[in-house]
């Protein structure tokens, strides 16, 4: 059974965030429960008169004959089907789906997830790769049923997998059932049984759910392995630069050095690069010069050899990569250098007949798309690859390309790769044996070349949502979590940030999302800045040279180009998992994280700025309201207890970046906070904690940073007589901020004493770290 949660005592608090900047409060606190933060133990699901229980609660109604179950551990199991012939693709219902909020991830096109709330079968999109439902004890009142709302709800997980040759994904039909599509994508490759077809589990933490699941379903396949057991890629942790947006194709070596020199004289320098398309030898023979540029015919190109095109080789910007790669290290100080490409070569594939590609024996092949895929929102690169054909290498050759491909670059002091449309490989796995194994050769054989010519695991997966790809992710770190950023689409800016959070519950447990580049100096930059600022992602930017916000920018990257990234992916606060942040027109999303002092939650009003793929015709829903409110507690941040430990009071002083105050607040109250569309704001949640019986405690970090806390790493007891002693570790310059229950006889940084600031009415200690202090050691002595 669910063990409940448990419910501490409340007490009141008398420092209470102050309606100031937007920030409202309307009368007395909101209390609420706390959570534990284990996977509860679920009695086995039960099949039974049609009906499926999952730990005593009605999951589907009217489960058909040939639906199978198989237990597995820990409360969880396999759903599966038997069909009545053999098929190379089968639909089966599962059983009737009503009344429960769910939100599930499915892919709106081929390459990305986004997310879907419902209450039935029917609002299951085609191509879900995840489902979770709310399941609320219910009881009879007058009749009806009615949520029993004292009792904390669990959670039901639905994960279709791979099967042996065949992947499954989840969907509805208009009767309300929920159903499994499983398809191997190739008629050739058929069966009649798929006993493994969707992975089911419950808990009461939704984010322990999906992580011990995914933990249960690596020992049990093998075939993939939990990000706790990746190498992180060094570059995570330093600012960087794409030039994509910067420059599209056009990206040329003096394009390259001016937004590199940019970059540095504005205090933000950069220490990671990727030069994304456009230095790549190809040929297109849809694009003649002369002739009218068609759209699409850009994705007709194809690779002709493994180098470099002559804008990086033989003139004076750059007599070869090399030469200009170690030229920008040295004169910019980067640590990394990344270059595109894509899972097979190029958008178009390898020319099938060019001698610098021959030896893989590429052919032109016309990818398929799934009926699923096909049913939601066209892709013009997926409609042009249709259309021109893709140089698909030999799976017996794509070791040796990837291999020489990959020793190639590091030659060229190139460091990593970001591999970009990589689902292409479920469009022509019909021509090789189905799409499962064909994606996971490519896998093997990418991760093989990664491991063998790069450092610390350096690549970064693209394109990559289907799960054919991610079940068979062993080594491979970092993924794309949404759509392009894209600039001048307004309606997309809202909808990046919240399919990014809710995306990153799944892909997140696998890999590490990547949010993408984004503008700096753009009217949604500070949107997308502070989303990466609790996103615990890699931070970097796609400015054109000069067109740069340095004060958003230094938000984000402290003077040595290192970033404050936070300890995991970002994801929604499980209050906001069943509403519609884009759409329903009063959700504000909230996105936590944790660093190792402290918690960081982002809050965002995304709505009435666009319309989720699949929705137009429901249309822009434009709020009514100036402001929308929403409800920001301690208790949002999930392990937040873990990092308190044991001298916490059980009170947080909490942080607001918008408005600069600092406020104390118990742990089970909330605020509201009250957003205009497209705002944000950040809040540092600090454990106060109790030193010598006597003073009390909590780091903020440096308050000019969107994500203060990150910047403080320990802080340490050095001696309790005479008086209290602390040291506070860190690193980064500008404004150091905490909370004090009482004022300091002294600081010093780095052993020099050094002038601060106390507030007495809220306790609130402030001084300056000067800059050239890359890392510091602040002692504050209290009196005896």
């Amino acid at each position: 059974m669910i063990s409940s949660s448990s419910v501490r005592s409340l007490q009141f608090n008398s420092h209470f965030l102050s309606p100031r900047n937007g920030i409202s409060l309307s009368g007395c606190p909101k209390f609420r429960k706390l959570y534990k933060h284990s996977m509860c133990l679920c009695t086995a699901p039960i099949l039974k008169d049609g009906i499926l229980r999952i730990n005593g609660k009605e999951a589907l109604t009217g489960v058909p004959e040939n639906v199978t179950v198989t237990t597995s551990v820990n409360g969880s199991a396999f759903l599966g089907a038997i069909a009545t012939e053999k098929t190379s693709r089968g639909v089966f219902k599962l059983g009737v789906l009503e009344e429960q909020r769910f939100f599930c991830l499915y892919r709106f096109k081929i390459w990305w997830m986004v997310p879907r709330m419902g209450k039935s079968g029917s609002e299951v999109p085609t191509e879900s790769q995840l489902l979770i439902l709310e399941a609320v004890e219910k009881l009879p009142v007058d009749g009806l049923t009615q949520d029993v709302s004292n009792k904390s709800p669990f959670y039901i997980l639905f994960l279709p997998l791979l099967d042996g040759g065949f992947r499954s994904s989840l969907q509805g039909n208009s009767s309300n059932e929920l159903e499994f599509c499983t398809e191997s994508g190739d008629p050739a490759v058929v069966a009649s049984e798929f006993p493994e077809a969707v992975f089911i589990s419950c808990g009461d933490n939704p984010f322990e759910l999906v992580k011990k699941s995914m933990k249960l379903l690596v020992e049990h396949k093998g075939t993939f392995r939990h990000i706790e057991n990746k190498e992180m890629p060094g570059m995570l942790d330093w600012f960087g630069w794409c030039t994509w947006d910067a420059f599209y194709h056009d990206v040329s070596p003096q394009g390259i050095s001016d937004g590199l020199t940019s970059l540095n004289a504005g205090g933000t320098p950069p220490k990671f690069l990727i030069i994304d398309d456009g230095w790549q030898d190809t040929e297109n023979e849809f694009q003649k010069e002369g002739e009218p540029f068609v759209e699409g015919s850009q994705f007709g190109g194809r690779i002709v050899s493994i180098k470099e095109n002559l804008k990086f080789r033989e003139n004076d910007a750059a007599k070869d990569l090399k030469h200009f790669v170690t030229k920008i290290k040295d004169t910019f100080g980067l640590k990394y250098v990344y270059v595109w490409h894509a899972l097979m070569g190029y958008w178009g594939g390898l020319h099938p007949n060019s001698p610098g590609t021959q030896k893989y024996n590429p052919k032109l092949l016309y990818p398929v798309q799934s009926p699923g895929n096909l049913s939601h929102m066209r892709d013009i690169s997926m409609d042009c690859m249709e259309k021109y054909g893709v140089g698909v290498i030999d799976p017996t050759k794509i070791a040796e390309f990837y291999d020489d491909l990959h020793s190639y670059l590091a030659s060229q002091n190139v460091d990593g790769v970001k591999v970009d449309v990589q689902n292409i490989t479920e469009t022509v796995g019909s021509y090789f044996g189905g799409r499962v194994p064909f994606t996971k050769q490519f896998h093997q054989a990418l991760e093989k070349s990664i491991a063998k010519n790069f450092q610390d695991n350096s690549i970064i997966c693209c394109m990559a949502h289907s799960n054919d790809s991610v079940y068979n992710s062993k080594q491979s770190a970092v993924t794309r979590a949404s759509d392009d950023y894209m600039p001048r689409n307004e309606t997309s800016q809202t909808l990046h940030v919240a399919a990014v959070s809710f995306n990153s519950i799944y892909l997140g447990e696998v890999m590490l999302p990547d949010w993408d580049m984004f503008y700096s100096n753009h009217y949604a930059a500070e949107f997308h800045a502070v989303a990466r600022a609790v996103g615990g992602c890699g931070v970097y930017i796609s400015d054109k040279p000069g067109d740069h916000d340095f004060e958003i920018l230094k938000r984000l990257v402290l003077s040595d180009g290192s970033i404050l990234r936070a300890k995991y992916p970002g994801r929604p606060t499980r209050d906001c998992l069943f509403n519609d942040p884009v759409m329903d027109r009063k959700s504000l999303l909230k996105i936590w994280n944790v660093n190792k002092l402290s918690g960081v939650i982002g809050i965002f009003n995304c709505q009435g700025a666009g319309v989720w793929p699949g929705l137009e015709t429901v249309g822009t829903q434009n709020s009514s309201q100036s402001f929308l409110t929403g409800h920001v507690s301690p208790t949002d941040v999930e392990y937040l207890e873990e990092i308190a430990g044991e001298l916490w009071t059980g009170d947080c002083a909490v942080f607001s970046f918008k408005s600069g105050s600092v406020s104390r607040l118990s742990k089970t109250q909330s605020f509201d906070a009250s957003l205009k569309v497209l705002e944000c704001d950040v809040f540092t949640i600090s454990p106060i904690k109790v030193y010598n019986q006597k003073i009390e405690f909590a780091p903020i970090g440096l308050i000019e940073m969107y994500n203060s806390g990150g910047a403080a790493e320990a802080v340490d007891v050095v001696s309790h007589n005479p008086g209290l002693l602390l040291s506070i570790r860190g690193r980064g310059s500008g404004l150091f901020g905490a909370y004090s229950s009482s004022k300091p006889k002294f600081c010093t940084i780095n052993s020099k004493k050094i002038d601060f600031e106390f507030d007495h009415r809220v306790n609130y200690l402030k001084l300056l770290i000067p800059k050239g202090n890359s890392s510091w050691d602040i002692s504050i002595q209290w009196e005896a």
